[in-house]
């Protein structure tokens, strides 16, 4: 079953919480989009997909994602409220801008599955440290956009990611600190200087 494939409850301004039963397996684009109000949602553990915008300019404070979610669209949860996301191992697909000018988002953790990072996909001024898993295969451009308080970066891929322009732009951190024997970073990666001591 598909919640929202047809921007189900699109600019509902009263709703305030939902909870996705474990019939749905989709929640499809737009589904709570500009739900200025929805500040819970609890998503079933038969969810495999959130779509694009589906959960965009909310008032989501925090989220739990399943693990039997296994792409995340692109804006899923732009511009929402939220303070702590973790991106379950299950998600093997993740697209650009999935956290999008969440303005308050203090810790990101990124499943160990996920091989991608898209343009923008997290921009928030209170994230602090982030920790890009080994699966990752390539960065995208701005992927931490807005991140001005971004201090650590770790990145554990052996390999160095492919990287899109401006990746690391105007973060607070100057190292990126990658696997010891680790390929491909040279002596600085996205204008940062590499420390391999991981």
């Amino acid at each position: 079953t598909s919640l929202g494939s047809s921007s189900t409850f699109q600019g509902c301004t009263s709703l305030t919480s939902a909870t996705i039963g474990n019939s749905v397996t989709s929640i499809g684009t737009r589904a709570f989009f500009t739900c200025t109000s929805l500040t819970s949602a609890t998503i079933g553990n038969s969810v495999t997909s959130i779509g694009l915008f589906a959960f965009g300019l909310t008032g989501l404070t925090s989220i739990s994602i399943p693990n039997s979610v296994t792409s995340i669209g692109s804006f899923a949860f732009y511009q929402c409220g939220l303070t702590s996301v973790i991106i379950p191992d299950s998600v093997t697909s993740l697209g650009s801008a999935a956290f999008g000018y969440c303005g308050s988002l203090t810790s990101i953790t990124i499943g160990n599955s996920v091989p991608s990072l898209g343009d923008r996909f997290c921009s928030s001024t209170a994230l602090t440290s982030v920790t890009i898993p080994n699966s990752v295969t390539s960065i995208g451009s701005m992927v931490f956009f807005m991140c001005t308080s971004l201090a650590t970066i770790n990145c554990l891929a052996t390999t160095a990611p492919t990287l899109g322009s401006n990746a690391f732009f105007n973060v607070a951190a100057t190292d990126i600190h990658v696997p010891v024997g680790a390929t491909g970073y040279g002596t600085t990666y996205g204008g940062l200087t590499v420390v391999a001591d991981l």
